[in-house]
């Protein structure tokens, strides 16, 4: 449940940035870096432990260790309150304290990495995959980079122009699927088609072994017509991109 937890650093990178950071405010400190595999970790069964410290909104989870540790027959532990650091930089939807999800959020729109240059593949246009579940505001960044004069591609329309009759994926999943998802006047009818796959693993990749290499093909031909308009960045928007 964190914030944007795709950003959270690995546990390796944390632990050398925090034995660096310790190592700057005391050289000569002993101290164990230990990763927690559960809310308590060794604060609920390590007897050599003496204090715990905590802040104002995590004093309920020290009170939680100290019964947990009276359970396991351990002392309870000195709990020492500390005072929160406010955020100098903090906008008006984060967090007032210094908070890991606020610099995860100011992330966001920045180079986690320089772009990878890859000789296979051209220069222009520079394709960037948009991608995201429903509500994560896909539309309204791609709207967004539309009026900057980038080429959008929205996977969403190739994938309802595959089925249309005439349609790359027409034919075969009819055949896959019988007459009965077509309407009346001839086309699919996604609603049923969808009955068809929900919850069978099996015949959803049926459906998707045929519809995503279609839609894959429209995209590049969609790269291509961007190229041909001279166009920089294209875009390309698409919730399922990555599978």
């Amino acid at each position: 449940d964190k914030v944007l937890p795709e950003l959270i650093e690995p546990y390796e990178l944390r632990a050398a940035k925090l034995r660096e950071f310790l190592e700057d405010v005391k050289p000569s400190l002993c101290y164990d870096i230990v990763p927690l595999a559960d809310p308590f970790g060794p604060s609920v069964t390590d007897p050599d432990l003496q204090c715990l410290v905590v802040s104002e909104e995590t004093r309920r989870g020290g009170e939680a260790v100290n019964r947990k540790r009276l359970e396991n027959g351990l002392p309870e532990l000195a709990l020492h309150e500390i005072q929160l650091m406010k955020d100098p930089l903090r906008s008006q939807n984060e967090e007032e304290k210094i908070s890991s999800s606020s610099l995860r959020q100011r992330l966001l729109g920045t180079l986690l990495q320089p772009p990878r240059q890859d000789p296979a593949l051209p220069l222009r246009p520079y394709v960037i995959g948009l991608t995201g579940g429903t509500g994560s505001g896909k539309t309204s960044i791609a709207k967004l980079l539309g009026h900057l004069g980038a080429f959008v591609i929205d996977a969403d329309k190739l994938g309802h122009a595959v089925y249309v009759p005439g349609g790359p994926a027409y034919e075969p999943v009819v055949a896959a699927f019988g007459a009965e998802i077509l309407n009346k006047d001839g086309t699919i009818n996604r609603k049923v088609l969808g009955a068809k796959v929900f919850g069978n693993q099996e015949r959803l990749k049926s459906l998707t072994d045929i519809v995503w290499p279609e839609i894959a093909q429209m995209a590049k031909e969609r790269v291509r017509e961007a190229d041909a308009q001279g166009k920089a960045v294209c875009v390309l928007d698409a919730a399922v991109l990555l599978e």
